[in-house]
């Protein structure tokens, strides 16, 4: 092993972690407040419902100071709440996606060489139940409407343009605004459109 000048070593030191009990305190703090002040409470008011203090109230809130579990059953039973809901997002990380507004993965689909755009607008790893949000744009008065069928439900909000839109043996005359839950396992897709470019938000539930 080598020294540096001032006998410190060459070795690389690893930056200390985050301390556990440190991120857990912050958590409880967040939940505690964030509780309280949907029900309205003054610090004061649930120290009197609780038992505690208003200070050591201050001090959770603060993260300045643990709790016992005793003190934590105390904290649940004053809000009438889980005593688990004040560790809420402390076990791990959450998967989220954002998508910019433009953005997006497009995917080819039947109709997409007819002016039909779907543009996926985020997935879930590994979960197997998330939804599946796409945006869609219709430019072109092809004649080509694709049909689709899949398990689960489908809701589709209007956001331009107008169109029929058909579900099974029924149509429905849809413009901006205007939105359809479905089942997805009948037979859907536009009909016929009336008002170019047309955009919708198609959201697919498992």
């Amino acid at each position: 092993m080598t020294n540096q000048p001032g006998g410190e070593s060459d070795v690389p030191v690893e930056p200390p972690a985050e301390d556990a009990a440190g991120k857990l305190e912050r958590i409880i703090a967040g939940q505690l407040r964030h509780y309280r002040t949907a029900q309205g409470l003054s610090a004061a008011e649930l120290a009197a419902r609780t038992g505690l203090s208003k200070a050591m109230i201050s001090k959770i809130e603060s993260a300045s100071t643990s709790c016992s579990l005793t003190t934590l059953q105390r904290l649940a039973d004053g809000l009438k709440i889980p005593v688990t809901a004040l560790f809420r997002g402390a076990d791990t990380d959450r998967d989220a996606t954002f998508t910019k507004n433009g953005q997006g993965s497009l995917t080819v689909r039947s109709g997409t060489q007819h002016g039909h755009e779907y543009r996926v607008l985020g997935t879930l790893k590994g979960r197997t139940d998330a939804i599946e949000p796409t945006l869609v744009t219709l430019t072109d008065a092809s004649d080509v409407f694709p049909l689709f069928q899949h398990p689960g439900t489908e809701f589709i909000y209007m956001l331009a343009g107008r169109m029929v839109y058909g579900h099974g043996a029924y149509e429905y005359t849809m413009e901006a605004g205007d939105s359809l839950l479905l089942d997805g396992e009948g037979p859907h897709g536009p009909l016929e459109l009336l008002d170019l470019p047309i955009r919708f938000l198609a959201i697919a539930a498992p």
